[in-house]
């Protein structure tokens, strides 16, 4: 089996999930003996090209479209994105990028047949006008590399476009994943119409939808309509290899809560801020840590003030990398309250580090994660409790640790890509 992929970010460059997903199922489907070729707007030359053919969609060449892909494209072209359409990237960031973007010389508006568009691979202001490009670079490599797949596989609405461009220019069956959606990234109101139609469109055109959970396939079927038959759950997993135990020094001896992602509305920072204070009222040996950025920064430090909790209570920014790792090792307790979550891979990465772990139900990860403390994201009396009870009994914090470290050493991307191997079959024996 052999599948042409078309992703938006790839290690070791990666600004969220997305790209630890990718790279999660692409080992996993070389372990099952299919063969990716892995498209990414920008490749820098030093991805894991063991796990799959990289192709850089800025070396390639506008060749063939199709008339019917370019009128599609031509309703999509060239918009500029909102900040509040992007999942992927923290604000400060993205507000560099945006600044660096607004730098840069633009010739034409158009790409003609021949050209080569150079792609930033990132989530800047012109994100939009990317997406469209890709879709074009994308149907000429599909027919480029016609003879070298069975499936093309598209993540997230980022690469949708390119998907549905591939489909139609091959005629090879397409597959699109869900790894969020217009509804997990802000209230209905603050939907936009330009994501969710490409997000519609992707998933109408696609022989199976893949969701990260049942809670985002429920979304799907409900808010997208969708048919049931259509879409299958493939729950994430997390990575294990190259894990390596990491000893901190603690400038303190008081216990760590932290809560690790973005501070917006969707994960549930002020939840996190309620039930902290309501702890602090029971035990004063306690820290609590948001670690991370978002558009609800200044509106959670002026909440933890507001409550009298803020020389318990700290702020580090945006974290990546080995500085996520040392975050975790220096904790007693991850949460994650998040009021809506397609899935979550952090509390998978806290429990992997020995960290016992409380979720909210509204999340995907709930659906697989048996030793996690589940709460209701909106009970912050229940989430205290629960807190408090994993600082001051610590049988039951060992019992979290040790069961939460075993259930999810079980969830390997492997078995995620086998389930995912078995849609692409079903989809190629159909046509």
């Amino acid at each position: 089996m052999r599948v042409l992929m078309f992703g938006w970010e790839f290690p070791p460059h990666i600004s969220g999930g997305l790209g630890t997903a990718c790279y999660g199922i692409v080992k996993g489907l070389t372990h099952n003996g299919v063969e990716t070729l892995f498209v990414m707007p920008s490749a820098s030359g030093n991805e894991d090209g063991s796990v799959a053919k990289i192709i850089n969609a800025s070396d390639v060449p506008v060749e063939n479209i199709t008339q019917s892909v370019d009128e599609f494209l031509d309703k999509v072209r060239f918009m500029k994105v909102g900040s509040n359409m992007v999942p992927y990237v923290d604000p400060e960031e993205f507000k560099k990028i945006v600044e660096e973007d607004k730098l840069i010389p633009r010739e034409s508006s158009q790409i003609h047949i021949g050209e080569k568009f150079k792609f930033s691979g990132k989530y800047g202001s012109n994100l939009m006008e990317e997406v469209a490009r890709y879709a074009m670079v994308g149907g000429t490599i599909a027919m480029e590399h016609n003879d070298e797949f069975d499936v093309i596989h598209a993540h997230d609405w980022l690469t949708y476009l390119a998907g549905i461009a591939s489909k139609e220019l091959t005629g090879k069956p397409l597959v699109v994943h869900v790894h969020a959606t217009s509804f997990d990234r802000g209230t209905a109101e603050q939907v936009d119409g330009r994501v969710y139609n490409i997000e519609k469109r992707g998933m109408e055109e696609a022989d199976k939808v893949i969701a990260v959970s049942d809670f985002t396939r429920n979304i799907v079927i409900n808010k997208y309509g969708i048919s049931p038959d259509k879409v299958v759950t493939v729950h994430n997993a997390v990575d294990f290899s190259g894990r390596k135990d990491m000893q901190v020094e603690r400038g303190v001896n008081d216990k760590v809560v932290t809560f690790l992602g973005r501070i917006t509305f969707q994960k549930g920072p002020e939840y996190f801020i309620e039930a902290a204070a309501k702890v602090l009222k029971r035990t004063k040996n306690v820290r609590f840590v948001m670690a991370g950025s978002g558009d609800m920064m200044n509106r959670c430090i002026r909440h933890v003030a507001k409550l009298g909790i803020a020389d318990r209570f700290h702020f580090t920014g945006f974290l990546r990398g080995a500085e996520v790792q040392k975050m975790f090792a220096l904790s007693d307790v991850y949460v994650m309250p998040s009021v809506s979550e397609p899935f979550g891979i952090s509390p998978l990465e806290a429990m992997r580090s020995n960290v016992p772990t409380i979720i909210s139900y509204q999340s995907g990860a709930a659906e697989v994660l048996k030793y996690a403390f589940k709460v209701d994201f909106w009970d912050v009396d229940a989430l205290a409790d629960d807190i408090y009870a994993l600082l001051n009994y610590p049988a039951l914090a060992k019992y979290a640790t040790q069961h939460g470290y075993e259930e999810v050493n079980l969830l390997k991307w492997n078995n995620s890509a086998e389930q995912i191997k078995k849609v692409y079959e079903s989809v190629v024996n159909k046509k």
